[in-house]
């Protein structure tokens, strides 16, 4: 039986209204929401066009200026950016060629390391700040000016004396202020260039850049700011969403990220990633045979994720290798390498007894004829990885290169480091970092690399422990700070250039 057709009609009429009525509420509520955004943009001074002077001389700096970049956008709706290199396009010889140059003398440590320490003085600063003025000022004055930026950043250690002084020169040209500011983007040391007093602004991420600060650079206290490693922005997201890893909370969220990955959480069994190094005694194929070999004779399952980037060689290598041959070459003798800790005697008290107490038990085991049921390790090799957060908080251990941001980045989320490298210079500080902050470890071997891992992974206090450390290191909104202050002061001073112009 059909209803009328004036019933029908009313109840279409009623829908239509009904309809009418959440459309007008969704359209004012988007119109609320932009109206808010409005406001607050307004509030904090509008969009910004943001000069960042760097150089691809290592990720870092780039990976930092990219961070920063994003969080002016957030804060600043319609904030634009750009990066410049001032010596490729403008410098003279040899400082065009300084991404060449750098690229070939990391590949050659020693290199590199006589050149930072013969240039890490008051007298080689001297001297190159002097003759870069002489030669390059005018090309690199010229550079800025045609960006026309509100802000100058400066995230690398040789792009601030000089640009600096062609920033004031551009500003006074153009009757506004434009405020230079320095984010040094290395940890536990740094050369002696990123310190120039004249910014009106310098972000350090530790103790030891900030005394290095004061003490090479002259640089007030007022200008100084701790604010943590500029990182990317999903380690600020992934770090609020997890927690304390080591919680009831922050164990659910790691499995919930273990299974979008992939994991199977199910089986629970130790995720150890593996990324970077290569310089030290033993490649990253090395660490991670030994790995390997130790996680199967200790009884460990584990699934050990290798980053390998470009590298598809090693990749192809890690997906075809015979894992068994690993398992029975690693019973041969090897060359003996110096003990662990020779080199770092200042290793965490914890750390050392847990490694005391985890030999003593495998030689009592040996001793009395028992031995672990095999362990169940798998060896995943990732190609270029774009969510390294989620693989972060998926994982247990992360061992990798001896990178500032790497480091800040696992500290972000509470994530114990093994180190296996680093580049003598500024890199050779970050490994006390992580020693001093007592969330992690160095060695180059990567038999003593495995075997520390493995105890780690057997003690649950000591790896809580270290996980509370790396957190208390962690800055996971450090380039959200920063973007927000400089935005802060480049609007502040951009006003009282606007009241000075219009007196």
């Amino acid at each position: 039986m059909e209803a009328p057709a004036e019933v029908v009609e009313s109840f279409t009429n009623e829908d239509e209204e009904e309809e009418g009525e959440e459309i007008a509420d969704v359209e004012r509520t988007h119109a609320e929401i932009e109206a808010e955004i409005e406001k607050l943009t307004e509030e904090k001074g509008g969009p910004l066009r943001v000069l960042f002077l760097s150089a691809d001389t290592g990720g870092g700096h780039r990976a930092s200026a990219e961070s920063l970049a994003k969080s002016f956008q957030m804060h600043y709706p319609g904030t634009t950016y750009d990066l410049l290199d001032v010596w490729t396009p403008t410098g003279l010889w040899p400082y065009r060629t300084l991404v060449p140059a750098y690229k070939h003398m990391s590949a050659h440590p020693r290199q590199w390391k006589l050149f930072y320490h013969l240039s890490n003085n008051f007298f080689y600063e001297i001297c190159y700040d002097f003759h870069t003025w002489l030669t390059c000022e005018r090309g690199i004055r010229k550079t800025i000016e045609s960006y026309d930026p509100d802000v100058v950043v400066s995230v690398h250690p040789t792009m601030n004396n000089v640009p600096m002084i062609s920033t004031r020169k551009v500003a006074k040209k153009k009757g506004k202020d434009i405020p230079f500011f320095t984010v040094v983007t290395d940890f536990g040391s740094a050369h002696t260039t990123w310190f120039q007093k004249g910014v009106d602004g310098m972000f350090v991420a530790s103790e030891r850049i900030r005394k290095l600060a004061k003490k090479r650079g002259s640089v007030a206290d007022d200008k100084l700011v701790m604010s943590g490693l500029p990182i990317r922005h999903d380690f600020a997201v992934q770090a609020e969403r997890l927690g304390d890893r080591t919680s009831e909370g922050g164990r659910e969220y790691q499995k919930s990220v273990r299974e979008s990955l992939g994991v199977d959480a199910a089986d629970d069994r130790n995720v150890v990633l593996v990324m970077g190094g290569g310089e030290g005694v033993g490649s990253l194929s090395d660490i991670v045979d030994g790995l390997y070999a130790k996680f199967r004779k200790a009884g460990v399952d584990a699934t050990i994720y290798v980053v390998c980037g470009r590298n598809d060689k090693l990749r192809e290598e890690l997906a075809t290798k015979c894992w068994d041959t690993v398992l029975r070459e690693s019973h041969l003798p090897k060359k003996k390498f110096l003990p662990l800790g020779f080199l770092r005697p200042h290793r965490s008290g914890r750390i050392q007894k847990a490694l005391d107490e985890a030999h003593a038990k495998e030689k009592a085991e040996e001793v009395e004829g028992r031995y672990h049921a095999p362990g169940r390790v798998d060896v995943v090799g990732l190609g270029f990885v774009t969510n390294m957060a989620e693989y972060m908080v998926a994982a247990d251990v992360l061992v990798t290169k001896a990178g500032p941001g790497t480091i800040a980045e696992a500290a972000a989320v509470g994530l114990p480091v093994m180190l296996t490298s680093f580049l003598p210079g500024q890199e050779a500080g970050n490994v006390n970092v992580v020693l001093d902050g007592g969330f992690g470890d160095y060695c180059e071997d990567p038999d003593g690399i495995a075997d520390e891992v493995s105890c780690w992974l057997g003690d649950s206090r000591l790896m809580a422990e270290m996980s509370h450390r790396a957190r208390e290191v962690g800055h996971p909104h450090a380039a959200s700070d920063i973007a927000l202050e400089i935005g802060q002061i480049a609007h502040k001073r951009r006003g009282k250039a606007g009241d000075v112009a219009t007196s």
